[in-house]
């Protein structure tokens, strides 16, 4: 098992776990804010399974049907999540209403208190191993995975304070008020993740950063007259560039390979997980 999917699994254990112990406390408690973070963990789950299953796609080789491999399925996965996010939002808020509209009360407010800790703690060390493995294999979709788990910590420490709150002032209508809060945010971060998925599927180009990387690479070899048709995307963790070179008419053939291939080098030293497609072309403009 990769990596990638080592974490991801880890991910689906420690939100079953968190589903579960959410889902009892809030019923014994009749917290409509432990509730909705039951629901919230719910949707995790089911996000850490969509998450495993794509970076174990993502990982398959190249074949026949996908020449250019399989990495958009982790795109495919983080805007899954995001809709998922913020389904979870809207369940939230339309239960928080009701918990206001039919008066709120609150039992063994302790259990709340205690799960709400455990919670913080637990998404805290999993998502930060998440981020780690998604920033060393460049992985959307274990980043959004990460981000899931994230929204889930802040959260979470939004429920502990209000219910400490709560039981120290002896105010209940802050649960659902709380719970409102906490979906608002997950919302926005819903809204983050469905642009960073999609831009990958519309085939956006690298960051300017990166771009302006491989200029100065191409850029650095005196045979290269000129160049155009610079496209670059990205799918999953692989990044795919080609673009056009303009060489002297006069550059022997084995000359002008050896420099797509010290280019093709150069970018991927600077520039990892790249596929580059280059094509030499004769300079009218700079014939010997």
């Amino acid at each position: 098992m990769s990596k990638k999917a080592k974490v991801a699994a880890l991910s689906i254990f420690s939100n079953t776990l968190l589903v579960l112990s959410k889902a009892v406390v809030g019923i014994i408690t009749g917290s409509i804010s432990v509730i909705s973070e039951s629901v919230h963990s719910g949707i995790d789950l089911i996000a850490s399974v969509i998450a495993y299953y794509s970076v174990k796609i993502s990982s398959d080789p190249c074949d026949e049907k996908h020449p250019y491999g399989h990495g958009k399925s982790e795109s495919i996965s983080g805007l899954i999540e995001a809709v998922l996010i913020f389904s979870a939002g809207l369940i939230i808020i339309i239960q928080s209403i009701e918990k206001i509209a039919s008066g709120s009360h609150i039992e063994k407010i302790e259990f709340g208190i205690y799960i709400m800790l455990f919670s913080t703690f637990m998404n805290l060390i999993v998502s930060k191993m998440l981020f780690k493995v998604a920033k060393e294999e460049d992985s959307l979709a274990l980043e959004a995975d990460a981000q899931h788990l994230m929204t889930d910590v802040y959260t979470t420490l939004g429920v502990f304070g209000g219910l400490v709150l709560i039981k120290i002032f002896n105010l209940p209508l802050l649960d659902p008020i709380i719970a409102i809060l906490i979906a608002v945010f997950i919302i926005r971060v819903s809204i983050q993740l469905t642009i960073k998925a999609i831009d990958p599927l519309m085939d956006r180009h690298l960051p300017d950063a990166e771009i302006e990387k491989i200029k100065q690479i191409i850029c650095s070899e005196p045979e290269v007259k000129a160049y155009h048709k610079l496209r670059t995307r990205k799918s999953g963790p692989q990044r795919h560039i080609d673009f056009h070179i303009l060489v002297k008419k006069s550059l022997h053939i084995d000359k002008a390979h050896a420099l797509t291939e010290r280019l093709e080098e150069n970018i991927k030293l600077k520039l990892s997980n790249s596929e580059v497609v280059i094509h030499v072309e004769p300079s009218d403009h700079h014939e010997e």
